[in-house]
């Protein structure tokens, strides 16, 4: 739940209009972040909730990625989220901020009592229903495992992922929202035409997708090719627009999440 008690799905079109038209008022700064991101809150009349602010210049140069585009790739997430109904990520838009242009995303409160459904726990205790997909160990040789849920909200995500090409999905980057929803967040590296898919999600690697992602992804295909990939293009280049439907068609051949790769990580770092 948002501070204004604000739902992204419920009040998807109202929060929109407070992102894109609200007075925004930063907080502090998001120090763990690597690029600036910044929480503030936004009030249009007597509406107001907290968000979160990237801008553009104060995005860290990346060899694979063009400089000044993280943020058009964050509005890109949430907009083939949006398309797929199954709203994973919050509401974000493009807007003018005290620092210039960059993304703003509803922020999401999670609750003090949320389950984590990912994460390191040790070797031998790793959760019935929880996937195991690395081995580690703490400073002092325990035994740990990074796993994560089996479970059909994280699924979806893995599948999101897999369309968008997301290059970083660590465990800290889902979320438990109100009403035990779940959300996916920080897709500045997203996007990509090469293949870059790493993530923590891997417990359903090479397993045959759900039909309700089949049919999502059937439905999907014919928004790309439509409204949803003239509203990618405001923001992606038209060979990346082109490899979303290439990825969304891969899937629907296939029916099966993606295997991890071979010659390119899997995972981010730090995976948490």
């Amino acid at each position: 739940m948002t501070s204004s008690g604000l739902q992204p799905r419920q009040d998807g079109d109202a929060a929109l209009r407070l992102l894109r038209d609200g007075v925004l008022d930063l907080e502090g700064r998001l120090v763990d972040a690597s690029n600036t991101t910044l929480r503030g809150i936004l009030t249009l009349g007597e509406l107001s909730a907290r968000c979160v602010y990237k801008p553009v210049r104060g995005e860290r140069p990346l060899w694979d990625f063009p400089d000044g585009t993280l943020a058009g790739r964050e509005v890109s997430a949430y907009l083939v989220s949006r398309a797929t109904g199954w709203d994973l990520v919050p509401p974000t838009v493009l807007r003018d901020g005290p620092f210039g242009p960059g993304s703003c995303q509803l922020w999401i409160d999670e609750p003090e009592d949320a389950e984590p459904l990912v994460g390191f726990v040790p070797a031998e205790q790793v959760p019935p229903r929880w996937f195991p997909i690395a081995a580690a160990r703490d400073d002092d040789g325990a035994a740990y495992a990074l796993a994560h849920a089996d479970d059909p909200r994280l699924a979806r995500l893995a599948v999101l992922d897999a369309v968008i090409n997301n290059a970083d999905r660590k465990g800290g980057h889902v979320l438990v929202g109100a009403e035990d929803r779940i959300y996916g967040v920080d897709h500045g590296v997203s996007f990509h035409v090469e293949e870059k898919l790493r993530t923590v999600l891997w417990g359903w690697a090479g397993r045959e997708l759900p039909p309700d992602a089949v049919e999502m992804l059937d439905t999907l295909a014919g928004q790309v090719a439509g409204a949803l990939g003239a509203e990618l293009a405001d923001h992606l280049t038209i060979s990346e627009v082109a490899e979303v439907a290439a990825r969304v068609d891969r899937l629907r051949q296939t029916r099966r999440f993606p295997q991890p790769p071979e010659d390119w990580p899997a995972m981010p770092w730090p995976p948490m």
